[in-house]
């Protein structure tokens, strides 16, 4: 007999969201901790970072700040042993933390490539062989243990906006999702992504200070929700999302996929 009622439960499993003080991570964190997980959030910002798991703890729940920077390799690194210092198995890791960059072709920077490429595509690749050791002592053939990169809509369909180091990167997350998935499969680690569209962060101001606007550019007539959010990352988290592997899932109200004629949403984490 098949029981559902557990499905998107997350009782008893320890999840690290980086980026996790605002914006989609925070959304994401949020539905974590509602779900019974034991939630490690990271940021830049320290402040910022322990406001938000103060929060998020304020109603029962557990939520723990870690601030890292994950700029550099050492950063990751340092990241990764002060998690799993704490705790030798982690069921979850979120690889959201990222950065955008525009400017016109002719003077895009190269600091503005570097910067945005380092934390959006190379961070997250090697927090997640850092964190390897804890999530393959999590890892069951009957519970896999879950990686979930942070990709973007940028990635997948051409946006109006110059940002090409972003769009390249987020692109570039989505290929690898799929090439650690190959891999760490095979230690019953499932690795997939979100590529979310227009939320109100702090990143995406013109769905954040134009919501209504934006929301005539998105088939299903709006921008999303925290919960929107909160529940892809809960379904690719929990048992629900056991067999889904090396998927990108889109967020974003049609605008990827289901949207006719010219497109022109900007869409970030």
């Amino acid at each position: 007999m098949m029981l559902t009622a557990d499905l998107f439960s997350l009782k008893g499993r320890v999840a690290l969201i980086t980026g996790g003080s605002r914006g989609i991570g925070k959304m994401i964190a949020a539905g974590f901790v509602a779900q019974g997980a034991k939630v490690y959030i990271s940021a830049r910002k320290a402040d910022a970072c322990d406001r938000t798991a103060q929060e998020l703890s304020s109603n029962g729940g557990t939520c723990i700040s870690i601030p890292g920077n994950l700029s550099t390799l050492a950063g990751v690194k340092a990241l990764g042993t002060a998690v799993t210092a704490r705790e030798p198995k982690v069921d979850i890791l979120v690889n959201n933390a990222g950065a955008a960059w525009g400017a016109a072709f002719d003077e895009f920077p190269e600091d503005g490539w570097d910067k945005v490429v380092d934390l959006n595509v190379k961070a997250p690749f090697f927090l997640t062989q850092a964190m390897a050791p804890a999530l393959r002592k999590a890892a069951s053939p009957t519970h896999p243990a879950k990686v979930i990169n942070i990709a973007s809509i940028d990635g997948i369909y051409l946006t109006f906006r110059e940002t090409y180091s972003y769009v390249t990167s987020k692109a570039g997350l989505i290929q690898l999702t799929r090439l650690m998935a190959a891999r760490l499969i095979k230690d019953h680690i499932c690795v997939s992504a979100i590529a979310p569209g227009a939320f109100k962060t702090n990143m995406n101001r013109d769905a954040r200070d134009h919501a209504e606007q934006v929301a005539k550019r998105i088939p299903s007539g709006r921008v999303g929700s925290d919960e929107d959010m909160a529940g892809a990352a809960i379904f690719l988290a929990s048992r629900a999302g056991d067999y889904v592997v090396g998927s990108t899932l889109t967020v974003d109200g049609g605008v990827a996929f289901a949207t006719q004629g010219e497109r022109g949403i900007d869409a970030d984490e």
